[in-house]
């Protein structure tokens, strides 16, 4: 699987078609297919696609997509309940790990769970050796982070406007991020945590845009009148996943992610169906 993996990229759009395939009876009441014979082998075609290409973000996507069309994710009492025990299974899961000794270099499983145990530290761990690869690899984002809100500081104003967008991170070394056998890169341009990415570019007025555009297409799903429509319940489950993304994969700024256009089309459709809707009512 780790080789097959190598060769791509993680593709949500598949992930996505598994639920729309899923779940549209639940939302339509009919089949997406007609034929049951061609939806379980399209199912199962996909299954098999998603499980080949198996990986940490695609695992939250899917347990986000799972809450979101099961309704756990409206604010609900039920729903806080239902958070806050997911929450604590985590934090056990987390306890159980780091009380183990889990080889980095390991193949299958056992690699699959160093990189669940190593994601917090990746994160939010910024002092390294440079100079030794598997420290740098295993922290990088929290280091590049690190690295662009020292720059940052020499410039205050940086914090409400940004740096601008062709600003570049200096990370102090030439780091070898190139596969073209040059001598590395010591000026980035992206980042892989979305947040600090904006706020170095943007400042905290782009950071602020970012999340409250993320927050209303999440809200959807709580609005009376988009309550049960299958568009509307997927629109909020990807504002969810630019949460998260946002801050492993740079989110909805990702030049190669799809799931935006995934939330474009969804958009075009709910905008429809409600002007179709206000058209009936006014011809009514």
């Amino acid at each position: 699987m780790e080789a097959i993996r190598s060769l791509s990229r993680d593709n949500f759009l598949e992930l996505f078609a598994i639920f729309f395939l899923i779940y549209f009876r639940k939302f339509q009441g009919y089949l997406l297919f007609e034929k049951k014979i061609i939806h379980r082998l399209i199912l199962g075609l996909l299954l098999l696609s998603c499980i080949l290409y198996f990986s940490r973000t695609m695992l939250i996507v899917a347990f986000i997509l799972y809450a979101s069309v099961n309704g756990y994710t409206r604010l609900t009492v039920k729903s806080i309940k239902i958070i806050g025990v997911f929450l604590l299974c985590v934090g056990l899961m987390y306890a159980y790990l780091f009380s183990i000794k889990i080889d980095r270099r390991a193949e299958g499983l056992e690699n699959f769970l160093f990189k669940i145990k190593n994601a917090p530290e990746e994160l939010f761990v910024t002092k390294i050796n440079r100079n030794d690869h598997k420290d740098l690899w295993d922290h990088w984002r929290g280091y590049e982070a690190k690295r662009a809100l020292e720059l940052m500081k020499k410039q205050p104003s940086s914090y409400v406007v940004g740096t601008g967008q062709g600003s570049l991170v200096n990370l102090k070394f030439k780091a070898p991020l190139t596969s073209d056998g040059s001598k590395g890169l010591k000026y980035i341009s992206e980042l892989h945590n979305g947040y600090i990415y904006i706020f170095y570019k943007t400042g905290i007025i782009g950071l602020v845009i970012l999340l409250s555009f993320l927050f209303s297409i999440y809200n959807t799903i709580n609005k009376k009148e988009w309550k049960n429509k299958m568009d509307a319940v997927f629109i909020s489950a990807i504002g969810i996943i630019f949460l998260f993304s946002t801050l492993t994969i740079t989110g909805i700024y990702n030049s190669r992610d799809i799931i935006i256009f995934i939330l474009g089309a969804l958009l075009f459709f709910l905008h429809k169906e409600n002007v179709d809707l206000k058209i009936k009512d006014e011809a009514n």
